[in-house]
């Protein structure tokens, strides 16, 4: 079987291909699919998706008018396609259920370490052998408020990382995790979280109920000094109420992975372009923000889980079988 894959990194191309050898022949393009690319996979019955690809109406269409019958994406998030359109075409849909949660609750603190203690900052001062403390310091994350918003999987490793600092734990979720509350969680709502905690790391999924969920009124609700980490989905911050928090002087830092106008900007090298998203160069004008281009799942252990997962939903597909993966079954 011909399969076509998109969005492919460099370090995951190899791992992608020898999961999918010897039955399989795939094709691996770094271009996204997007609606100037979706031509490329006319003809292959199998297209793998990355979580920066368009597959909106227009291209689900295009996609199963060229003989398209399966998407299998490889990440957990499914935003960027319209789950409507491909069921009425008669499309096979899935996804990558669970891969290591750690991954994730590891960069999230790897982000909100770094952010507190001018980590990034410091490293550009010594390189230049200027090794003044001005400016650089932080807090102790012990005997502070961690408040986790989403205590799934990931919440819940992010969560017993925090515990294992000392921090006294806030939730946040519609449903309570009974391993996040022997903890020694509270969960309580939405305002009671952004108004008490002083590190703050969002954990859900983008629906249309958790879009903007960081909006202006949940900004103004947190401390003056809070940290705010973003290692889920960029819509869960309306990005422009951020920066104009910022411009007012509040928030000690802010961490983010993702970015709500990010496809088409993350995993593509702009170095010698002029940034033309305005938002974006404006929020990391910010000294005391630090972005990163979506690389929180980005281990060897995660990566890995991914091409396996993905490798299991074209089996699964050609053997007719149902998994846990699959969002839209033909």
């Amino acid at each position: 079987m011909d399969i076509v894959a998109f969005g492919v990194l460099a370090d995951e191309r190899p791992l992608l291909v020898e999961a999918l050898r010897g039955e399989h022949r795939v094709r691996c393009l770094e271009a996204f699919l997007s609606p100037e690319t979706v031509a490329v996979a006319e003809g292959y019955e199998i297209v793998s998706s990355s979580v920066n690809d368009v597959l909106d109406a227009a291209v689900l269409s295009t996609l199963a008018a060229g003989g398209t019958r399966l998407i299998t994406q490889r990440s957990t998030g499914y935003n960027n396609i319209d789950l409507g359109r491909a069921r009425e075409l008669g499309l096979t849909v899935a996804r990558v259920a669970h891969y290591s949660p750690h991954a994730v609750a590891e960069f999230a603190w790897a982000l909100a370490l770094a952010v507190n203690r001018r980590t990034v900052r410091a490293v550009g001062r010594t390189r230049e052998f200027d090794f003044r403390l001005t400016g650089l310091m932080g807090w102790d994350f012990h005997g502070r408020t961690a408040g986790v918003v989403g205590t799934g999987q990931i919440g819940e490793a992010f969560a017993t990382i925090a515990h294992g600092f000392g921090m006294r734990l806030l939730g946040w979720d519609a449903v309570e995790n009974p391993r996040c509350r022997a903890l020694g969680m509270t969960y309580v709502d939405e305002e009671r979280l952004f108004a008490e905690s002083d590190l703050i790391s969002l954990h859900v999924p983008l629906v249309p109920e958790t879009h903007h969920l960081v909006d202006a009124a949940a900004l103004a609700r947190m401390k003056d000094r809070a940290v705010l980490i973003n290692t889920g989905r960029g819509g869960l911050i309306d990005t422009a109420a951020l920066v104009a928090t910022l411009k007012r002087g509040r928030l000690d830092g802010v961490g983010l992975d993702v970015y709500e106008e990010e496809a088409g900007v993350f995993y593509v090298d702009h170095s010698l372009e002029a940034m033309s998203d305005d938002v974006l160069a404006r929020l990391m004008s910010f000294r005391n923000v630090l972005v990163t281009s979506h690389q929180g799942y980005f281990t060897r252990d995660a990566v890995g889980q991914i091409i396996e997962a993905t490798a299991r939903n074209v089996a699964d597909y050609l053997a007719g079988r149902a998994s846990e993966n699959v969002l839209v079954a033909a």
